[in-house]
């Protein structure tokens, strides 16, 4: 059983989409037209899964704004939100041609948030996703006794995982286990035979205690683009360089160093009572073909990771996706999104 890298040639993307019952609901119309966008650029290149407590509403905006709808499919689900990266499958491939869909618990981050609805997404849209795999076997596998989220691991898709102490180890989450504990879990549960744990994850405005797809994410099985801050008066600059140091140390499974591609932090971004928001270039999304990136209308950086993120994936277009309104609920847009490898 092999837990694929997110470069893996892809079967499908997910996402869950937005509505006035939800956080979003100020912002509505912003957020819908991001998760169109997003969806749009998926859409071009592999097929597309939206769920949607209100399908017929998808469909007709969608359809309004010539989005390539013979690749998308709506289904109908009851949701508290919109993050899938966090609620929706996590997937492996096993090597006799079968797909195996990881249920876990998502408890709203610890508690902070409901997500009673959210958590029972994947049993129900269960025949939706087997429909991507009309020529293999699908298993479902409970993992319900587990609080795990996907924007908490990295995979190199050759048996290396990345994460974050500051969220495995988190409160209200699996805290009856230790380290160790958690570790032998995951090993266990993707056929991994290590994991690099990163202790310095932190980011003003983030909800998640430190997701490792916010910091710091694999390129290849030996290149990592990480977020880098240059300005010693930034609050960051001190969690950033331990960081950093903690990525130079690390060593491939053949005990060479990284190669690692800085990500510049985006100049501060606030909400409306001047909280600072979790911006972060990290949180890109590997599609097939192409990279999507989060954009904040800031143009000096925002190119200055396209260029970085180009030099790390010379085989992809990189797309930029402006991304200001989600980091509003303290997201971007790999949160939002979640794929699924194709066998």
């Amino acid at each position: 059983m092999i837990f694929p890298a997110e470069w893996h040639q892809q079967a499908f993307v997910q996402l869950t989409w937005p509505h006035k019952d939800t956080d979003w609901a100020p912002v509505l119309a912003d957020a819908i037209d991001c998760f169109c966008e997003i969806a749009r650029e998926v859409a071009l290149r592999e097929p597309l899964l939206i769920v949607a407590q209100h399908p017929d509403e998808v469909t007709a905006e969608l359809t309004r704004r010539n989005i390539r709808m013979e690749n998308i499919h709506v289904v109908e689900c009851l949701t508290n939100d919109t993050w899938a990266r966090d609620h929706a499958f996590i997937t492996c491939i096993d090597p006799q041609q079968k797909v195996i869909l990881n249920d876990f618990q998502f408890n709203g981050w610890g508690l902070k948030f409901a997500a009673n609805h959210d958590n029972q997404i994947n049993r129900n849209i269960l025949s939706a996703v087997a429909k991507f795999y009309p020529d293999v076997a699908v298993e479902y596998r409970n993992r319900l006794d587990f609080v795990f989220e996907g924007g908490s691991i990295e995979s190199d898709g050759e048996g290396t995982l990345m994460v974050t102490s500051t969220c495995l180890m988190a409160e209200n989450r699996n805290n009856t286990l230790s380290q160790q504990g958690i570790e032998q879990r995951l090993k266990e549960y993707f056929n991994a035979e290590r994991v690099l744990w990163l202790h310095h994850s932190w980011l003003a405005g983030d909800d998640t205690d430190g997701h490792i797809d916010t910091i710091a994410r694999f390129c290849s099985p030996t290149s990592i683009a990480y977020v880098k801050c240059e300005d010693p008066a930034d609050e960051h600059y001190a969690e950033l360089q331990a960081l950093e140091e903690e990525l130079l140390a690390l060593r491939t499974a053949d005990g060479t160093p990284y190669t690692l591609f800085p990500l510049p932090l985006p100049d501060p971004c606030h909400d409306e009572d001047g909280n600072r928001l979790p911006a972060t270039y990290a949180n890109f999304l590997i599609v097939n073909g192409a990279v999507l990136m989060p954009t904040y209308h800031q143009p000096d950086k925002d190119t200055q990771a396209m260029t970085m993120l180009q030099i790390a994936f010379p085989g992809r277009h990189i797309v930029p996706i402006d991304c200001r309104v989600l980091i509003l609920q303290h997201g971007s847009l790999h949160c939002s999104t979640m794929q699924f490898p194709q066998v």
